[in-house]
């Protein structure tokens, strides 16, 4: 959807004063921990169109899985890799870490994602598929058994890149991030989608909120959902599977192959929640979670 320059004005202001919760949110969701930049190098993996950071698992064979996990608005690539809990989880499990930068969308912004449509700014969508293609030479990163996962700003990044490119990745994995109103009227699919939200998120409510003072609204992850059981082809709105799992609530939609969407709500906050990477590959490779 195309805005006009009024719009692209009021997303700039948004950024200095709606976005700062979501900043402070994204600091306290990334723990300390290591800092790897480009493997054993100091500084971040350098293409084209901007940077990434990576950790890579001990594991030296030749087609690794990986997550591609975004940071939230104001974050970096290095923030990303200082949760060492999921980090270490998922090198634990095989998986190479990489965390892109986000650049700023104006000369004052905080680097974020041009995740909506008709804004101005970078090609995210050939800026991923640029670091899947450099990781994989220097890292031997499968590129097809990649995750692109994000918190808050970037688990929007996350949908709208699903929405508009769904072949770029194996799955999707968005942490408290869905669509902004008004949200794609239809998608490109198939995918496999793992939406994790927090029950009493304040910062990306469940059912959406409005910012400054009705400009723009952050969308209803519900609606969000439904939109994704539409594009995938589900015979029903309702969930094939439903279960509890520790302290989260679970609803599972097969659709088809390579058509499915599990829905994990926790009762916590603007945050990842523990356990996140684990629950994540274990739904990726298709093993059933413990009931």
């Amino acid at each position: 959807m195309d805005q006009n320059k009024s719009s692209g004005k009021a997303v700039e202001r948004l950024t200095s004063c709606v976005w700062g919760a979501v900043a402070i949110a994204a600091t306290s969701a990334f723990a300390t921990g290591a800092h790897a930049a480009c493997a054993d190098e100091e500084a971040s993996c350098e293409v084209s169109t901007g940077s990434y950071d990576v950790i890579l698992p001990d594991d030296a064979s030749t087609a690794r899985p990986a997550v591609l996990f975004l940071h939230g608005y104001g974050g970096t690539g290095a923030g990303v890799l200082k949760n060492s809990g999921m980090v270490t989880a998922l090198q634990e499990r095989g998986y190479v870490v990489i965390a892109p930068n986000g650049v700023p969308r104006s000369a004052n912004g905080a680097p974020s994602w041009n995740f909506y449509p008709g804004w101005d700014g970078r090609d995210e969508v050939g800026f991923f598929k640029e670091i899947l293609e450099d990781a994989s030479k220097r890292f031997n990163v499968d590129p097809e058994q990649s995750i692109l996962a994000g918190f808050s700003a970037g688990a929007f990044m996350v949908n709208y890149l699903a929405c508009e490119a769904p072949d770029t990745f194996a799955a999707y994995a968005p942490v408290a991030g869905g669509f902004w109103r008004p949200q794609p009227t239809s998608c490109d699919g198939p995918i496999r989608l793992h939406h994790t939200h927090g029950w009493s998120d304040g910062v990306v409510p469940l059912e959406g909120r409005y910012l400054r003072n009705g400009t723009w609204q952050q969308g209803d992850i519900y609606a969000g959902l439904e939109l994704w059981r539409d594009t995938l082809g589900c015979t029903t709105h309702a969930p094939n599977r439903s279960w509890s799992s520790d302290e989260n609530l679970l609803r599972r939609w097969d659709c088809g192959e390579g058509a499915e969407i599990t829905f994990s709500i926790h009762p916590g906050g603007h945050t990842i929640p523990k356990g996140w990477a684990e629950a994540v590959t274990t739904w990726f490779e298709k093993a059933e979670p413990s009931q």
